[in-house]
């Protein structure tokens, strides 16, 4: 896949004429994955290359002034190698900055569409482009002045409810990862380097690898969870604790990712590991000293390899 940066206003570019996928993509889930595979069999049909336009970094940034403030589902490098799993041919990222932002909507097409050899475009049924969002599917065809065709694809629903990125953070922040992972097409999962901790599952018989994320990636709600971990390229099955310690910290300080995983006695700090979660045990509590947190851990582990086993 050959990937292109750009930033506005952007250089002449030597593109080979394309089927172009428009959205911000934020999650490459199952409604995203039907925009895209619209295009490539489009461009397979019209015998042009495939591509995807996504943006980064997310216009509420730019726009609300929230710089620093938004969690992704898919943070730019995890964004990038899902959308080169779905066989496109080119990926472009533009800067999303104020000065795009200001683009009219044939400004939009003009300059980034046509001036890009885009030959079709296909996007989703809410897709908007240009100042203010006020380009739309509806209104493509004028700027587009018959210099090129579209496809808009329908919303795609589950349930009667809609697939979208807002849908799935709303299912992340409940634990409710059975919907999260339907909605995607596959697990959700979160990287990190794995860094010394404060050592109390180790000191109480349950040592766990305690993982710094990602920066800008949505976290699961808070709570236990059924999960598998990859370590140097080799999948474990285990349990992992996203929460304060209320138990020996009162619900206070920083917020930890404390996977344990079967069958592993090996150091792996400074590692990068990627915990897939599959399912939520239940909420984080404080228990009444360490006894009675060492009974709960046991029965979510019993709880975790009983999933495993059926």
């Amino acid at each position: 896949m050959r990937v292109e940066y750009i930033k506005h206003p952007h250089p002449p570019m030597d593109l080979p004429p394309t089927v172009m996928a428009l959205g911000f993509f934020d999650g490459v889930h199952r409604g995203h994955q039907q925009v895209i595979n619209t295009a490539k069999q489009e461009a397979k049909t019209r015998q042009l290359q495939s591509a995807v336009m996504t943006f980064y970094p997310h216009p509420k940034e730019v726009l609300r002034k929230q710089k620093g403030n938004i969690n992704y589902l898919s943070p730019i490098d995890e964004k990038i190698m899902l959308l080169e799993k779905t066989g496109i041919d080119i990926l472009l990222v533009v800067s999303f900055d104020a000065r795009f932002s200001e683009l009219s909507p044939q400004q939009f097409v003009d300059t980034y569409l046509i001036d890009l050899n885009v030959k079709h475009v296909v996007a989703g049924f809410d897709y908007s482009y240009g100042r203010l969002g006020k380009g739309t599917m509806e209104t493509f065809p004028f700027h587009a002045r018959h210099l090129l065709s579209h496809t808009t694809v329908p919303k795609l629903s589950e349930d009667n409810e809609k697939i979208s990125s807002t849908v799935i953070r709303e299912a992340l922040d409940t634990g409710n990862m059975s919907k999260v992972n339907d909605y995607l097409g596959r697990v959700y999962a979160v990287e990190g380097v794995v860094e010394h901790g404060e050592k109390r599952g180790r000191e109480i018989g349950f040592p766990t690898a305690n993982m710094n994320p990602d920066a800008n990636k949505e976290l699961p709600a808070i709570g236990v969870y059924i999960v598998t971990v990859i370590v140097d390229g080799t999948t474990f099955e285990g349990v992992c604790n996203i929460g304060f310690n209320p138990t020996f910290n009162n619900g206070k300080g920083k917020r930890t990712i404390e996977a344990h995983l079967f069958h592993f006695t090996k150091a792996i700090y400074g590692k990068k590991i990627k915990v897939a979660f599959l399912k939520r045990i239940r909420s984080e509590k404080a228990f009444n000293g360490v006894e009675e947190l060492k009974e709960r851990i046991q029965k979510d582990i019993d709880i975790a390899r009983h999933y495993f086993s059926t």
